[in-house]
């Protein structure tokens, strides 16, 4: 069982951290996070889309699963407390603290197909999400059979009173935050936006920051430090 806690009462010193790097725009990233590490992903510029898919690191036929979380909270949208499910209904990670407000799980990940229906076919040459997690699964053998609804951290897509979803500006600020601890071994994939026929990423891919923490390190410190 892993022990949460709320990181806005305790304080993370980068300088214990086991990582810490930056994530060029339009890059995809993968990482195990282990059981009872914290992650945390800071929108370094503002309005900076994060998509990210969620494997068990030692069955990775489990993984991330949108219907399931959503159902589980009674909630569209990821905020602090939000438990991140798979689709066996196991708890993969909890957000432990979001100074965003919300993040969506219903818009979904660009590709080049769709980029070309929506844009026109001159957009189909742009990178996109759908192709960076392809390069990343490739490293792991795995492949498009394995793509599932992701987390879109950051992204800002409010559904109106009809059903409609809608990709709008976004609500996040430069050093905006959110920390995510992991209940199992869990493959973490990242693709940093590449977007740039939207406002999903203000039309300008900026760079984010990965930072990661041992849970042993986090039990040395003491609360409200």
């Amino acid at each position: 069982m892993v022990t949460t806690i709320t990181t806005e009462s305790i304080a993370l010193d980068p300088t214990t951290a086991i990582y810490d790097e930056s994530l060029a725009a339009r890059q995809p990233w993968s990482r195990v996070i282990k059981k009872g590490q914290i992650l945390r992903i800071i929108d370094l510029l503002g309005n900076q889309a994060v998509d990210t898919l969620l494997y068990n690191a030692e069955d990775r036929s489990e993984r991330y699963s949108a219907p399931d979380t959503v159902v589980r909270q009674g909630n569209i949208f990821i905020t602090t407390g939000t438990q991140l499910i798979s689709n066996e209904g196991n708890v993969m990670m909890t957000v432990l603290r979001d100074d965003c407000g919300r993040h969506d799980t219903l818009g979904g990940a660009c590709s080049m197909e769709s980029n070309s229906v929506r844009y026109g076919l001159h957009k189909k040459h742009l990178h996109a999400c759908v192709e960076n997690y392809l390069l990343e699964l490739s490293k792991y053998e795995m492949n498009k059979r394995d793509l599932v609804s992701n987390i879109n951290f950051y992204m800002n897509v409010p559904v109106s009173e009809d059903g409609t979803l809608e990709i709008v500006d976004g609500i996040s600020e430069a050093g905006k935050t959110i920390d995510l601890q992991a209940h199992m071994d869990v493959m973490v994939l990242i693709s940093n936006c590449p977007q740039i026929n939207n406002p999903c990423n203000a039309y300008n891919p900026t760079p984010i920051r990965l930072i990661i923490w041992d849970e042993v390190s986090l039990a040395k410190r003491p609360l409200n430090q």
